[in-house]
């Protein structure tokens, strides 16, 4: 796509972001309005939207509307189709409709009809319907379901006191690399701290996971066919990707796997984390993909877990509101805290602080200090938040993103703004930080830049919605990002277009950056589409390298741990994947 945004200069070209929504909200505001005879023609209008843009079928018998009490996404919506359900109303009302967008995706459809009369009639109008309905409350957690056990438990950590540090290291999607307290454990392993520990770092920049080699696949298995595209890489060898192990979830795997190697009773253990529909948060065992516990949970769990400060939790949302604090060694409940609404947004920890972050579709972000379980702070952000909280160590702010559109600059402390930016559209992406900027994806196309103290860069134009998150590369001069356009995305930490490679569905999941382990040279990415393809491409080049189909749906973002990939699917699966390279005759 073409680059609409070059560095804008410190005194003048500046974006002026209220301007622009402005010029949107009166575009809307000028297509022509299909005449809405009351308030019952809005009725029938918004259900056959809602059939239509779901796919209902339709029974010439069945003389039933949709129920009203029918939730959006629990009907089988996604990000992608609330954004035509909005860009419809929004034609047929002929009005922008702030705050809808959450509406959708968080409540039901009387909510939704509520929400449109409230911003589309006048108080006259709204008389002979005083149906609203509030948003939902959940209560605290039931003290049975909050004492649960694990379905299956094989301890696999040392138990150690909440306040007594593990060495962990972390991986999660998007390349992010927590080392906590891993000076131990990288002894145990023959490696020299680069870093100071209690530091966010990128994998490749690091020795860390040079020497972490997995168990060698076994060979008696049946290796698959290469998928070449193009023309093939001067001097790459040849790779295949093959399954290792897979664990049934019992139903849709959404979330993505949270990996953490621990030192265990002198013996490093990698685990994988990752929760899914079925209402259980798993951990499974890495290298042989055993389960070592399945722990159940209130309600679906589309949140990614993160590890706390001293690795001996494990942090996730769920739909019910709840946040759960689980044993790392266990699955055991912790505590759990009470938000209002659901909570898709992955938690994130302060490594210097070890308050867990957390947005819900409340409207608010919180900080949770879980060992005195405790609520910090929380902040009324003007907007549901569905990605995940970034935290920066220098400077130190939380930031935030919305689905009102707004990207806030938090103080990690206190919970106080330090300054906001509105981007016009639904934040769906989650922000990242490197070097002196933070970037994040809209979903109006966008991929844009900020400083640290909220001045706007760049912009960067794709061809399509971006969900996707960035991921940087261990250098920090490349962006990885996917799009709606079915394109894989890599652009300079200027702003300017590198490559982008065309795959065969949708880009939601986060691009994953790595280092080839026999060859640490050969710089890779790995990345998902929704019709369930991976792909793994040259990261400088955006060469294809090596395809896999799952037998699914993929809105799982890939983690790559040495040789292994590991993500979840929408077939109720978490998949391990092993990467073979070749020989020098590029033979796998």
């Amino acid at each position: 796509m073409v680059l609409v945004g070059q560095w804008l200069q410190k005194d003048y070209c500046k974006v002026d972001v209220s301007e622009l929504n402005k010029i949107y909200l009166d575009y809307i505001s000028s297509q022509p309005r299909n005449e809405l005879h009351g308030k019952e023609e809005l009725w029938g209008k918004l259900q056959y939207l809602w059939k239509s843009i779901l796919c209902l079928p339709e029974d010439p018998e069945d003389t039933l509307k949709v129920p009203a009490n029918s939730v959006f996404l629990d009907s089988g919506g996604d990000s992608l189709k609330s954004m035509r359900l909005l860009s419809e109303i929004e034609r047929l009302t002929g009005t922008a409709i702030p705050g809808l967008l959450e509406v959708i995706l968080s409540s039901s459809l009387l909510d939704v009809y509520n929400h449109i009369v409230q911003a589309v009639f006048t108080p006259e109008d709204r008389k002979a319907n005083r149906s609203y309905t509030t948003k939902r409350k959940f209560s605290d957690a039931d003290p049975e379901e909050a004492s649960g056990k694990p379905a299956r438990l094989e301890s696999a950590w040392p138990s150690n006191h909440a306040g007594e540090t593990n060495s962990v290291i972390a991986l999660s999607r998007g390349s992010q690399v927590l080392s906590l307290g891993a000076g131990r454990l990288l002894t145990q392993l023959g490696l020299c701290l680069p870093v100071c520990s209690l530091d966010l770092i990128p994998q490749t920049n690091t020795q860390i996971l040079k020497s972490l080699s997995p168990p060698a696949p076994d060979e008696n298995l049946e290796k698959p066919p290469l998928f070449q595209q193009g023309s093939p890489v001067v001097g790459a060898m040849a790779m295949a990707l093959r399954e290792r192990w897979r664990s049934d979830t019992g139903k849709c795997v959404d979330a993505s796997p949270l990996l953490v190697r621990a030192a265990v009773q002198d013996k490093p253990s990698t685990t994988v984390y990752i929760g899914s529909h079925s209402h259980t948060v798993k951990a499974v065992d890495l290298s042989s993909g055993e389960t070592r516990w399945e722990q159940l949970l209130g309600d679906r769990i589309e949140s990614s877990a993160c590890v706390s400060k001293c690795g001996n939790f494990i942090v996730v949302g769920c739909y019910n509101g709840l946040v759960y604090v689980l044993k790392s060694n266990s699955g055991e409940k912790y505590w759990t805290f009470t938000t209002e609404d659901a909570v898709k947004s992955s938690p994130a920890v302060d490594p210097t602080t070890g308050l867990i972050y957390v947005g819900s579709h409340d409207q608010h972000a919180y900080a949770l200090d879980i060992y005195e379980k405790k609520c910090v702070w929380k902040l009324n952000c003007e907007g549901a938040l569905f990605s995940s909280p970034c935290v920066s160590l220098s400077p130190h702010h939380l930031y935030c993103a919305t689905l009102g559109g707004l990207l806030l600059a938090l103080n990690p402390a206190s919970g106080s703004t330090v300054w906001k930016r509105s981007c016009g559209k639904p934040l769906f992406s989650s922000p990242r930080c490197y070097q002196q900027y933070i970037c994040i994806g809209c979903v109006d196309g966008s991929l844009l830049c900020f400083t640290h103290s909220g001045e706007q860069v760049w912009r960067f134009a794709a061809g399509g919605p971006i969900f996707s998150s960035p991921c940087v590369s261990a250098a920090e001069q490349e962006i990885f990002f996917g799009s709606h356009d079915c394109f894989i995305y890599c652009c300079s930490k200027e702003g300017h277009l590198r490559w982008k490679f065309e795959t065969t569905a949708r880009v939601y999941a986060t691009p994953f950056a790595f280092s080839n382990h026999p060859r640490s040279d050969d710089a890779l990415l790995a990345a998902a589409s929704t019709d369930g393809k991976l792909w793994v491409l040259e990261s400088r080049s955006g060469e294809l390298r090596s395809v896999y189909e799952l037998p699914g749906e993929v809105f799982s973002s890939p983690v790559v741990w040495e040789s292994m990939l590991v993500i979840g699917c929408r077939n109720n699966y978490i998949y391990c994947l092993d990467l073979l390279c070749g020989d020098k005759n590029n033979q796998v």
